[in-house]
């Protein structure tokens, strides 16, 4: 008979029961766990929404700047173009092909200095006949003239007065004859001068469109080429346009500066020497135009270079550029009052320097405006200043 042995089902008992309470402890650690991370997220969570709460209801903060009277005089900087004094474009005067040429391009001529040559065949020809043409009509005009002098030298009777008129007409025929013969030999005479192309004024060669043997027409139409183009440089003109509002203060002997990029560290004076009195219809600016001496030709023309002039303020108020609001009612600036509030001022603006800008009404000086206002700021609404740009801001408004 075979005995019964409990062991196995006591040992099996034993392994489910830890296993049991080890399951147990895994799901009171995770329990554990679980509510340590949904308190330490809802601790977090409050705080934030706390943070958020106080943020929102906390004054924005801005930037100020005290409104300042604008300098006695502000500089106004703007693009230029350089222009020689005298720019020519030189054609031949008369027919013919080219024979020589003595100057090319970049070279510095002297007023009357022989540039080219042109040889005319035709117009030598027509020279040598127009004088041989004189010849034969001084002989046939001294010819009536001495018959002339027989036929009214004689006494009456021998000869009519219808045949002395006669003789006399035939003399002033002659002589008229001789008149034009001569002019043409003048005409001639003074084309033949045009065979030596010379230079108008002292100045420098830009271009040559000529070489030996070129066959050039007289004339400057659109069927003829310029023989070569000519500019004098000095002095030169520099041209700027000036934006309306300040085309007042362009008077003739206003002082310039002039300055280009490409000539680091050097700055030319000069003038303004004249200016259109027109403001243009399109572009609402007023030409003006700036004479500089240029004796070591540094500026050339065609040049883009900056022009700056100093303008008078006329008392004016200036604040930066940054402190205008534009909506719908036209600019306004955002004065801060003592308390912190802002009130949104209208202003007129008198003139734009760029930076800055001077602004005829609507604040005074020594107001708070504040810089770069979000558009969320309503009319009364508290704000807080950031104490540490004002001095910066301050100081950069009035120029120091």
């Amino acid at each position: 008979m075979q005995s019964y042995n409990p062991a196995p089902r006591q040992q099996k008992d034993e392994t489910g029961g830890k296993i049991r309470r080890f399951v147990v402890i895994v799901a009171g650690v995770l329990i554990v766990g679980f509510l340590v991370v949904h308190f330490i997220k809802s601790f977090h969570e409050g705080r934030l929404e706390k943070v958020t709460d106080e943020s929102a209801s906390a004054p924005s903060l801005v930037n100020i700047i005290q409104v300042v009277p604008a300098p006695a005089t502000v500089a106004l900087t703007l693009p230029g173009a350089a222009a020689a004094w005298y720019e020519s474009t030189i054609y031949a005067r008369v027919d013919g092909y080219v024979g020589k040429w003595d100057a090319d391009i970049g070279d510095s001529v002297k007023k009357g200095q022989v540039l080219a040559t042109i040889e005319t065949p035709d117009l030598d020809a027509q020279l040598a006949a127009a004088k041989a043409l004189v010849i034969s009509r001084k002989a046939a005009a001294e010819f009536a003239r001495t018959t002339y002098e027989r036929w009214r030298g004689s006494p009456k009777g021998v000869v009519s007065e219808q045949e002395r008129e006669e003789k006399k007409a035939e003399f002033d025929s002659a002589a008229a004859q001789l008149s034009l013969a001569q002019a043409d030999v003048d005409r001639y005479t003074a084309l033949a001068q045009f065979k030596r192309v010379v230079a108008p004024y002292d100045g420098t060669i830009t271009e040559r469109r000529i070489d030996i043997g070129n066959l050039v027409m007289a004339g400057s139409s659109s069927n003829t080429t310029s023989l070569y183009k000519m500019a004098k440089n000095n002095p030169i003109r520099v041209f700027v346009d000036v934006p309306q509002s300040a085309a007042g203060d362009m008077k003739v002997g206003v002082a310039a500066k002039i300055s280009a990029s490409n000539i680091p560290n050097h700055i030319f004076k000069g003038t303004i020497a004249r200016t259109a009195d027109a403001i243009d219809p399109q572009a609402r600016t007023l030409k003006v135009e700036v004479d500089i001496p240029n004796p070591d030709q540094a500026l050339l023309p065609g040049m883009y270079v900056d022009v700056k002039f100093g303008i008078p303020t006329k008392g004016l108020l200036q604040v930066p550029a940054a402190a205008l609001v534009f909506r719908s009612g036209g600019p306004q600036v955002a004065v801060v009052d003592k308390e912190g509030r802002v009130t949104f001022h209208k202003v007129s603006i008198a003139r734009d320097n760029g930076n800055t800008v001077e602004l005829g009404s609507g604040v005074e000086a020594g107001d708070s405006i504040a810089l770069n206002i979000s558009s969320q700021i309503a009319e009364g609404q508290i704000v807080k200043i950031n104490e540490s740009t004002e001095s910066t801001a301050n100081a950069s408004a009035s120029g120091k």
